[in-house]
């Protein structure tokens, strides 16, 4: 696809400053969290953030889909397709923890073109699209160059928590880094993207955990690919592996696939 048209950039950091007001005003008072069906928590400010996002893509886009994680896909076999984290870390939230966020991604077919990742209290945000690269608060950001699996900063999100069925898998990345970011949080990819972090790995993620952050990284001059090496589109596996550069990419690759 071409660059991605700026009007739809605009937009979509217009559906950020929509969620980011409603997180913000309710940030020290957050509600209640309630466990759905299948063991995630959700508030009623998820729900909230997700309503105003979908009434405004309805409104502005009717003719584009919706993939959100709290309510139904609305014409998800459209060209263009949003994809809603509503609150990315909702535990955190709840708990006072700066490392929740909104995310927010755009598909055209099954490509991955435009992510958007925001923490509304620190006023941080990532916008990565095909043709734009990367940025953070408008400043354009890249990956951290140089680095091998033995000097890396690396990431194993989710290794004693939703992940931990592939424990294995990432302990062997474990034993060859420099040093471990023990964050599980979205915002560990926001690192990686401006060059403070080298390499992610991960699995258990859901679309809307994983579609903002791939194009957030890639745009960035990362490669992220699911376990088996595939490109990550709206049907992968939930597993995921970013990285810096291709390199250190394959390196990690390698281990996880031995």
């Amino acid at each position: 696809m071409k660059a991605v048209p700026a009007d739809l950039l605009a937009f979509a950091n217009h559906l950020a400053d929509i969620a980011a007001a409603i997180i913000r005003a309710h940030a020290d008072h957050p509600p209640e969290v309630e466990i759905k069906s299948d063991g995630s928590p959700v508030t009623t400010i998820d729900k909230a953030v997700e309503a105003a996002i979908r009434a405004e893509i309805l409104k502005t886009h009717p003719d584009h889909g919706i993939h959100g994680e709290e309510f139904p896909p609305h014409q998800a076999d459209a060209p263009y397709v949003w994809i809603i984290d509503p609150i990315d870390g909702t535990k955190e939230w709840v708990q006072g923890l700066p490392l929740y966020g909104f995310l927010l991604a755009l598909t055209h077919g099954d490509d991955l073109i435009l992510g958007l990742a925001d923490q509304p209290v620190l006023q941080h945000r990532w916008l990565g699209a095909t043709g734009h690269g990367t940025t953070r608060n408008g400043t354009q950001v890249q990956t951290r160059q140089g680095r091998t699996l033995d000097t890396a900063i690396i990431s194993t999100m989710g290794y004693d928590t939703f992940a931990s069925a592939h424990r294995a898998k990432l302990a062997q990345l474990r034993t060859n880094h420099r040093n471990t970011v023990t964050a599980d949080s979205f915002y560990v990819f926001g690192l990686l993207a401006e060059g403070r972090v080298d390499l992610i790995a991960s699995a258990h993620f859901a679309l809307h955990d994983y579609a903002a952050l791939d194009a957030i990284v890639r745009n960035a001059g990362g490669t992220v690919t699911d376990w088996a090496g595939a490109p990550l589109g709206r049907h992968s596996d939930g597993t995921i592996l970013a990285a810096a550069t291709p390199n250190l990419h394959a390196a990690a690759l390698a281990l996880l696939t031995t």
